[in-house]
Parts: structure tokens; sequence; C-alpha cells
């Protein structure tokens, strides 16, 4: 099956009219993206956009041989521009199937927003998924308790909808190999690389408009790091950061290092915020026992965060005191912050960790609080050494530095 990619922007195309902001500022080139379409095998065009027939011929294509058009978005959805030539563009109604001439079978697939999605399937069985801008697939599960079979390749609004993908791999409809392409990009994706390093971080890729695919053939799929560690200063987005690289992935462990503040209502609205933002289908678990949890099989483990597990190592051995420091607490804490760094090591499962970036030259007043900066830039250097990937954020802005 070919798919060629007319458009992959949201329904107003990136760079908005108008918009001054700094994603659509640097849209340029082949960063700018029309409203996504899709031309399959010539015969199908899943979404009709202002344009298409125009774009269709710089990609080397005529909208000539179309037979069907479907439209994904909702009745209230973007302009519709109808070429001459081309079959009235329809929708269909959910879990209807069409049989087209040539041999493809489309499933229309209920969402869980307003909109669309369609299964198309070539005549050889190779298997396109394509959902609509912020959409999600609805009641997906496996079928007759065996897993769904994992698509070829997949269309989706990964960027605002993260968690379609999440739903697609838990119910096994996303595999190792299927490629998923990130469309319907709209200015609120970062710009240039960022997006690219993003999307990866999600197994996912993004392609420019123009781009002609083969559904079924062989392509690197993006690979996910294993660890990754994300450092930067207090508000700087790390654990933000964090969450968003895991985002995509469904049943995420998220451990939660700090603990509970009995009579401190400011600490419980930081932890309430952290909670509301997380999907509703990562579970959470309070514990500064990380060695077990690293050295476990499961799915993707969040840790949040390492310098509240060092406080709390600190604690353990009484490392704010000179003279148990000097009695055997140093010797205690660096056993503990090896057996850490090890298991990070030693961990097959997906593990984010986030901690804080201290010093910057800032010495700090207390005997105490240098020993606490200078174990924590040790323990980081040690997880960091560790970590296929690790992260800065400096106000907002991911930074690779691995």
């Amino acid at each position: 099956m070919e798919l060629t990619l007319l458009g992959t922007g949201a329904p107003a195309g990136l760079p908005r009219p108008h918009c001054t902001c700094a994603a659509c500022a640097t849209a340029r080139g082949e960063r700018a993206r029309a409203a996504t379409a899709l031309l399959v095998d010539g015969v199908l065009l899943l979404d009709l956009t202002p344009g298409a027939a125009l774009a269709a011929a710089r990609a080397g294509h005529s909208l000539a041989g179309v037979r069907q058009v479907l439209l994904s978005h909702p009745h209230d959805g973007p302009a519709v521009e109808l070429p001459a030539g081309l079959p009235t563009a329809g929708r269909v109604a959910d879990g209807r199937v069409l049989t087209l001439l040539g041999g493809h079978r489309v499933r229309a697939v209920p969402m869980d927003a307003p909109g669309t999605g369609y299964e198309v399937t070539a005549s050889g069985g190779e298997r396109l998924l394509y959902l609509p801008p912020g959409g999600a697939p609805a009641g997906l599960s496996p079928e007759n308790g065996r897993a769904v079979a994992p698509y070829d390749m997949v269309a989706a609004d990964v960027v605002g909808r993260p968690d379609a993908v999440a739903r697609l791999r838990a119910a096994g409809a996303i595999g190792p190999d299927t490629d998923v392409v990130a469309v319907h990009l709209d200015h609120d994706a970062p710009p240039g690389a960022e997006l690219d390093r993003r999307l990866a971080a999600a197994g996912a890729r993004a392609v420019p408009d123009g781009t002609t695919l083969t559904v079924g053939a062989y392509h690197p799929v993006p690979e996910v790091p294993r660890r990754t560690l994300v450092t930067g200063g207090a508000r700087s987005g790390k654990s933000w950061e964090a969450e968003r690289r895991l985002a995509a992935f469904p049943g995420v462990l998220y451990v939660a290092t700090g603990g509970r503040r009995d009579g401190d209502p400011e600490w419980d609205a930081r932890v309430r915020a952290h909670r509301d933002r997380r999907p509703g289908s990562w579970r959470t678990e309070e514990t500064c026992d990380l060695v077990p949890l690293l050295a476990a099989e499961g799915p993707p483990l969040l840790v949040d965060c390492l310098s509240l597990w060092l406080t709390d190592a600190m604690d353990l051995v009484n490392a704010w005191d000179d003279a148990a420091w000097a009695a055997g607490g140093e010797k205690a804490l660096r056993e503990r912050t090896a057996a850490l760094v090890a298991a990070v090591r030693g961990a097959r499962r997906t593990v984010v960790a986030v901690t804080n970036e201290v010093g910057a030259g800032v010495v700090p007043a207390t005997v105490s609080g240098r020993r606490f900066r200078d174990e924590l830039g040790r323990l980081n250097a040690g997880v960091a050494g560790e970590c296929e990937h690790v992260l800065l954020v400096v106000a907002g802005q991911a930074v690779t530095l691995r």
C-alpha cells in the first residue's frame, strides 16, 4: 500500500495565518505543513482540504484516479474544497465497512471525540490506521481475550493526543514494528529538531508534506532510550518534560519519592497538581525504595525525583550530623548511592528519572548544605553515566546532553 501525505498539519495549517508565535515563525520550508490529507494508492483520499490537487501535483501524483473521498473531521470541521472530477466527499458511520474497487477495505473506527478514524486494509493485507485531529479510538480492547493485531502504520495526532498512542499500544494495535507517523501538527508542537526529538521519545516520527511511504515496508522505528535522566533547576519544567516522554506509553508506574508532609497545605497542593496532570492509566507509588523497582520487569518507570531520594537516604544514615557522618554515615550513604546507580545500570524496563541541578557556583552557608550539594552532584553524575539519554531543562527548553 502506497501512502502519500499531501499535508501533515493541523486543519488551519502550519504556520497558522496571522499567527506570530515562535512555532509559526519558524515553520518554513519542509517545516511548513498544509492541513493533513492522505492519498492511498491513488484511489482513496482521506480528508480533503483546500489545495489538495496542487499538493498532489507537487508530490508527483494526480487525483484523477481517486474513487472515494472520506472525511475524518466532524461536520463543523474545516473547509472542504472539491476539485473538479472528484467524487463527493463523505463520512462513514462508525463500524461500517466499505470495499472499494481495487480491493481496499475501509472500516470506520469510533472516536472518543467528534470525528471518525479509518482503518484501511489493502488487498495484500497491509493495514493502516488514520485518526482525526484530537481523536483517540473509543472502546479499543483485545478481541476475545486475544491481543489486537498490530497495524503496519498509524497516522495520528501524536503531539495533541499521546494517550491515543498509549491506548493503541496497550491493546496491541501498535507493536514494535509499527510505523507511527505524526500528523495534524499544530503550532503547539515544538519547532525544529525539538519536534523530532520529542516524537522519537514516543516511538514516532514526522515527515515533510508530499512524502510517499510504503505501508508494510521495513522502516527503522525510532528507538526509545531505555534510561533517561532529566535534570534542571527549580520550576524549569523538568518534571513536565519527563512526563511528556512517557505520555504515549500505557501503564506507567510513577514513583513519587517526596512522601507526605502533614500540616503543609502548600506541599499538598503541589502533589495534587502533579497527580492531576498525569494520564489516568498511570499508577502512582510513594516510596524511596527504588532498587527493587528498577530490578523488576514491568511497564515504564518514572522516578520523580532523585534529590528527594537522596534527602531520605541522608536521613537514614544521619548524614546531617558531623559526628555521625565521620563515624560511618559517609560510607553508608555511598553504599546506598552505589546500589542505586548499579540498579539503574541493570534496569531492563524503560526508566525516566528526574533530578535537580544544584550548585552553579553558589556555596551553601552550612556544612550540611554543602554536603547535600556535593552528594547530589555525585549521584547525578553516577546516574547520568548509566543513561543513554540525558537532558538539561532550562526555562522550559530541553537541551540534549547525551
